[in-house]
């Protein structure tokens, strides 16, 4: 009897590739922009952000290459202890992590620290496109989703327990990738109710985020909502074709640490309206071009990768230009490929290899 050939290789998504590495450029240009005025008041180096930003883009590509070249069907077996590890690290977060502004997020190794929901976002892209495909024959039941659902939430828990925007991405992705392969949409009303009353509980479990949703409301009135109408004012200022590139008056520390999550007011003030506009087409190609390759896919655990990743692209970009211009309450969402932030950039580029992968094979 003849074995079954292994696929070839289909060869890179030359679109894909530009436009990740259009928005590692961009980001990369907007980013030193942004904080050569912070690194060289704090540091007295106005490269600074943009040195560490760039060490952590190199490591990314490297990953991404490497996973770009490997068949994603390997991951299959690395999906279950991948989801336990991203459990082991978010309970290593809450014990071990280091508090920043008042949350535990980050975990020190050394000289080094990461995020470990940013691995915790891949992996459960990963196990939950596993999970679902091995029980795609009974997934029109109810009970079925649930129990998919049930895997999920300790992430979830655990992530929000110092992250809600995290953990809200987390979820979103959930929703969408067992969306994606169910017959039947009606059942995710219960689904919906489920997601609303989870949330209802986490932000009635610490004061600050009622605060936020006050601070949302009457930005003016408190003191902490000095961000949001600073960003408002970047915004409002860049008109139509912006101040030009460098040019940003809040940078200047009116914006505090502007090149983290309200790098896109920056943008909006340097670049106008017509900048805005550019980089949000760039990330709907990014977008449109994963749901391309998850059409494509030759299976449905390809394709279930394709769709995590566009799940996580779509709702992490919409929740960080809703959060800057005030149309949602303040989060700390940070804009994928342009925000500083090595632990994200890392493992942006290692999903992208993930995407690569599904389209080449």
């Amino acid at each position: 009897m003849k074995q079954a050939e292994k696929p070839e290789s289909r060869g890179t998504d030359k679109v894909l590739l530009v436009i990740v590495f259009l928005l590692v450029i961009i980001g990369l240009i907007i980013l030193y922009s942004t904080s050569s005025y912070n690194g060289q008041i704090k540091f007295g180096d106005p490269f600074y952000y943009l040195k560490k930003q760039i060490f952590a883009t190199s490591l990314g590509l490297a990953g991404m290459y490497a996973v770009a070249r490997t068949d994603y069907h390997i991951w299959e077996k690395l999906a279950v202890p991948g989801y336990l590890m991203a459990i082991v690290l978010c309970i290593a977060v809450m014990l071990f992590g280091d508090e920043y502004n008042g949350s535990k997020r980050w975990l020190s190794l050394g000289p080094f620290s990461f995020q470990p929901s940013e691995y915790v976002k891949v992996a459960l892209i990963v196990f939950l496109a596993w999970l679902v495909t091995k029980n795609v024959k009974k997934i029109g039941k109810l009970t079925t989703l649930f129990r998919i659902m049930l895997f999920a939430l300790p992430v979830v828990g655990l992530v929000g327990a110092s992250n809600l925007s995290t953990a809200v991405i987390i979820l979103g992705i959930a929703v969408i990738l067992i969306f994606t392969a169910s017959p039947k949409y009606a059942q995710f009303i219960w689904m919906a109710v489920t997601g609303i009353g989870f949330m209802a509980i986490f932000l009635g479990l610490e004061s600050y985020r009622l605060e936020r949703i006050a601070i949302w409301q009457n930005p003016e009135k408190y003191e902490k909502g000095y961000q949001t109408l600073q960003g408002l004012f970047a915004i409002g200022s860049g008109g139509l074709f912006g101040k030009g590139l460098g040019s940003s008056i809040q940078k200047l520390g009116f914006v505090p640490e502007a090149q983290n999550d309200m790098i896109f007011s920056i943008i909006c003030e340097e670049l106008g309206l017509v900048g805005a506009i550019l980089v949000i087409l760039l990330f709907f190609l990014l977008i449109w071009r994963f749901f391309v390759i998850a059409s494509h896919a030759s299976d449905l655990f390809g394709a279930l990768i394709a769709a995590g990743a566009m799940a996580h692209m779509m709702i992490q970009v919409i929740l960080n230009i809703a959060v800057v211009t005030n149309t949602i309450p303040n989060t700390g969402i940070t804009l994928p490929f342009i925000s500083y932030g090595g632990t994200s950039v890392v493992f942006l580029l290692v999903e992208m290899g993930l995407v690569f992968s599904v389209a080449s094979w």
